[in-house]
Formats: C-alpha cells, sequence, structure tokens
C-alpha cells in the first residue's frame, strides 16, 4: 500500500459545463443538454465537449463527434462552449476547495487533487470530504464526486466510483479489495489501445493486472508497464504539487466545410486571437508568443509562432501578430481547422494547470 500515512482526495465535478449551464438557466434541468459544437441538424463537424447525464442516457458522451450526438439525441439541447463562464466557476469552485486543504492541485477545469493527510484519520476526511461536498451545493449550486485513498491514483478511481454525487473512502487495508474487481481501463493512463493489449494477455481486472508477472509487462509495454503493475497494487507516491502558472491559453475551431477562402479564414481567425486575448485578461496574464494552427485535410497539421519583443495582453497587438502568421497558409489548400495559442505567459496565477488542455 502507498506509504506515509497521507491522504489524498480528488473531487472531480458532475457533467461541469452541463451543470454551469443549468445553474444559469434553471430551465435546463432534467433536459439532456449537450454543450459542444453547433450540430447543425446532424450535419455539424466538431465534437461534444460535455453533455448532463439526462443525455448520456442517449449514448451521447464527451469526444463524440457532434453529427453522432444530434442522431443519438436530436431533440437535446445543444449550447456552445462559454470558456469564460466555466472559467469563472471554476474559480469559485477552487476557492471553496483551497479553504479545506493544505495543498491543492487542480488538474483541469473541474478536478483537482487536495492533501487532507491534516485530518489525522480516514473517518475524519470523510467528514471533511462530505463538508466540502456541501459547501459546493450550497455555495456553488453544483454537485461534485469525491474520492479519498492513500494516493491519487486512487483517489481518482474512487471519486467516479459513484458518480454523480457521489463520495467513496478507500482506507489503506481496503485498497487491493476495492480495486481488484474493476475493469483494467479504470487505471489512469489505460486508454483503449492498452486496454486491448492487456486482454490479449488476459488481463480483464485491475486485480488480474495487480498479480501479473511485471516482467512480462514490461516486454510487452515497456517501462509504462511497471507503472500499470504499481498503480494496480496500489502503490501511488505521487504528491499533490499544488498551484501552477498557467503554461498556455489557447482557443480553436472545425470548420463546417473545409475552406480555402482568405476571408473566412482571415476573419475566423481575428475572432479566435480576440477570444484568446480576453481570456488572458481576464486570468491577469501577459504573453510574449503568439502560435498559429492550421489542419489542412487528410489531418496534416502546420504550426507557426512568433516572439513578440515585450509582454502583452494588447488584443490588437496579438491580432497582428496572429495574421502575420497566417499568411503563409492562404495558399489555397484547404482548411479543416484553426487555432491560436499564447505562450511564454507571465502574471497572475491561473485557476487550472493549463488553460489550453480544456477549451482546445
Amino acid at each position: 500500500m502507498t506509504t506515509g500515512g497521507r491522504i489524498i482526495m480528488h473531487v472531480d465535478m458532475d457533467s461541469f459545463f452541463a451543470s454551469v449551464e443549468v445553474r444559469r438557466d434553471p430551465a435546463l434541468a432534467g433536459r439532456p443538454v449537450i454543450v459542444g459544437a453547433d450540430p447543425k441538424g446532424g450535419a455539424g463537424r466538431g465534437v461534444v465537449s460535455t453533455c448532463s447525464y439526462e443525455a448520456r442516457r442517449y449514448g451521447v458522451h464527451s469526444g463524440m463527434p457532434i453529427s453522432r450526438a444530434y442522431d443519438l439525441c436530436p431533440h437535446g439541447v445543444y449550447l456552445p462552449v462559454n470558456r469564460l463562464l466555466y472559467s469563472r466557476v471554476s474559480g469559485e469552485i477552487m476557492t471553496i476547495l483551497s479553504r479545506r486543504a493544505g495543498r491543492i492541485e487542480q488538474v483541469s477545469i473541474d478536478e483537482a487533487y487536495l492533501d487532507v493527510s491534516a485530518a489525522g484519520s480516514f473517518p475524519a476526511a470523510a467528514t471533511l470530504a462530505a463538508a466540502i461536498k456541501r459547501e459546493v451545493r450550497e455555495e456553488a449550486g453544483l454537485t461534485c464526486s469525491v474520492g479519498v485513498a492513500p494516493g491519487k491514483a486512487v483517489a481518482k478511481i474512487a471519486s467516479a466510483y459513484k458518480k454523480p454525487d457521489g463520495l467513496t473512502v478507500v482506507p489503506p487495508d481496503e485498497v487491493a479489495g476495492f480495486l481488484a474487481p474493476l475493469p483494467v481501463e479504470k487505471v489512469p493512463g489505460v486508454g483503449k489501445k492498452t486496454r486491448d493489449d492487456l486482454r490479449q494477455m488476459a488481463i480483464q481486472t485491475i486485480g488480474d493486472l495487480a498479480c501479473h508477472d511485471v516482467q512480462d509487462l514490461i516486454a510487452r509495454l515497456g517501462r509504462h508497464g511497471v507503472l500499470m503493475h504499481r498503480l494496480a497494487r496500489g502503490i501511488d507516491d505521487g504528491e499533490v504539487q499544488g498551484r501552477q502558472r498557467c503554461k498556455s491559453v489557447s482557443r480553436e475551431t472545425t470548420f463546417e466545410a473545409d475552406t480555402a477562402d482568405p476571408s473566412v479564414l482571415s476573419g475566423t481567425l481575428a475572432e479566435l486571437a480576440d477570444e484568446v486575448a480576453e481570456t488572458l485578461r481576464a486570468e491577469g496574464l501577459r504573453c510574449r508568443t503568439v502560435t498559429v494552427k492550421v489542419r489542412y485535410r487528410g489531418f496534416e497539421t502546420h504550426t507557426r509562432s512568433r516572439t513578440l519583443e515585450r509582454f502583452t495582453a494588447d488584443p490588437e497587438a496579438i491580432r497582428r501578430a496572429a495574421s502575420a502568421l497566417l499568411l503563409p497558409f492562404l495558399n489555397g489548400t484547404d482548411v479543416r481547422l484553426l487555432g491560436v495559442r499564447l505562450s511564454t505567459l507571465e502574471g497572475g496565477y491561473t485557476r487550472q494547470a493549463s488553460i489550453d488542455e480544456f477549451f482546445s
């Protein structure tokens, strides 16, 4: 088991974007809310960012093509991603969590690890988790699911165990029994490809993985096999890292139809530049590096960057730099996706580890 007497909590908001939209408009409560690209009556491009649990009953899930979501749930409420609203509500949540932990590590816009070892015991940590859930509900009007365990990986698995609005506590002596029957893909870092590789090795559950010969795992999966084997046995000494500076801010869009029209591309880029500049100002940050991302038909992707003479949050300066970077791409080739990223940042601390991870 994880050593050191640590007590780690993982807090994960429930269908965050959709829940914030329901908070904004209570008339949406109980309806299948789908946040993401415009479905355009089933002909839209782009993906689902998140959806309410009512929408999930129809088979809709995050990352799904928006056209497929529309096929499954044409009567759903489709809403665009409201980045500034979600960032602001995320800040409210993290403020609540920060009051209750010695250290907090925000790993996405809607989830964070808390080191609550100071609680002294797992029963006390369970009481603290219940208090956090109550405060999030009362102060932010949202629900979250919480996992409490000796390490980060088990805490994350536990937070998803009883979603939505769940609370699962896994003391050190219960880690093995808790993990053993769960599907192996519940281990953080085990995606579809790794899951399929493990199934070919007759590894179906986390218990199977924990009992498997580690040398066999290394032969098949390399060093990643060692990490997975350790996590399957509840061995996880990763520390809660605390807050980090935002590394970048980005925004991108997928066109409904591939286009080489310079006016469409330039106009879209200007809108994206204004959006990232607004997010930058909202976070109290300035940038020095502007990057433009272009993806052609066939998913061939290129980027160009420029480092500015000085740090800035001026939308006009950001727009000019982005427009200049776009010029070489206006070559008659159809573009599928266009994006802008701001990096080399200075200023305030972000409320999440890396904004571009969640808003791209």
